[in-house]
């Protein structure tokens, strides 16, 4: 199962799956239906805010959390923690109640319960609180700046993101340190599904450096 599929990384992580052959279907939940076509696609338009079942879906074997906004597009505080946390805790739950095992989930780098900054504290309250479900196999991947056409997500550009991201993976790339040099959705997207894959137990947090020799 994917949740956020409609976002820059959880495109990838759809797209993926879709040519994965050890998965026979994919069930996509969120707040509208995907435009994507796919024999072995099922979506479900869900309320994220209230979700605690999963219906229409008898078992789930992993979850695949790419759930994320902004402050700026969210409008405040409160809603971005409803996205960032109260939506991906719940869709972890649901999922778990259906069987499912192993969960890969998207978080930031920085991400920190005990962080001044609130956006890296709510990521590291979120981390804490899907660990703490239980999962057999837990990874948690956290990208620096990413990189990849939101254009074509109908998302609006974010002030300095282009030129810095062009700097950051070109001009400068061989100054920065690999945890923080910018990284495309794709690369992210197939490094959390190949860690889900090899993770045998237990909790892994990917880092961005680690995620960018995968194609």
């Amino acid at each position: 199962m994917v949740a956020g599929a409609t976002g820059l990384v959880g495109r990838e992580v759809l797209a993926a799956l879709l040519t994965d052959k050890r998965y026979t279907a994919v069930h996509c939940v969120g707040r509208r239906s995907l435009p994507v076509k796919h024999p072995k696609l099922v979506s479900h338009v869900v309320d994220l805010s209230t979700l605690t079942t999963l219906p229409g879906i008898d078992h789930i074997d992993d979850v695949y959390i790419a759930l994320g906004t902004t402050i700026k597009v969210a409008g405040s505080q409160q809603a971005f923690r409803a996205v960032d946390f109260d939506a991906v805790l719940a869709v972890a739950r649901a999922a778990k109640a259906a069987g499912a095992t192993r969960l890969g989930v998207i978080s930031a780098m920085g991400a920190s319960a005990n962080s001044a900054l609130f956006y890296n504290r709510v990521k590291g309250e979120m981390e804490d609180a899907v660990t703490q479900l239980g999962y057999e196999a837990l990874v948690i991947a956290r990208p620096s700046m990413l990189a990849g056409d939101r254009a074509a997500l109908h998302q609006a550009p974010r002030p300095g993101e282009k030129m810095g991201l062009f700097a950051m993976m070109t001009l400068f790339k061989p100054l920065i340190p690999a945890n923080y040099q910018a990284i495309t959705a794709k690369q992210v997207a197939h490094a959390l599904l190949k860690s889900v894959a090899d993770l045998e137990g237990g909790k892994r947090i990917l880092l961005s450096g680690e995620m960018q020799s995968v194609a």
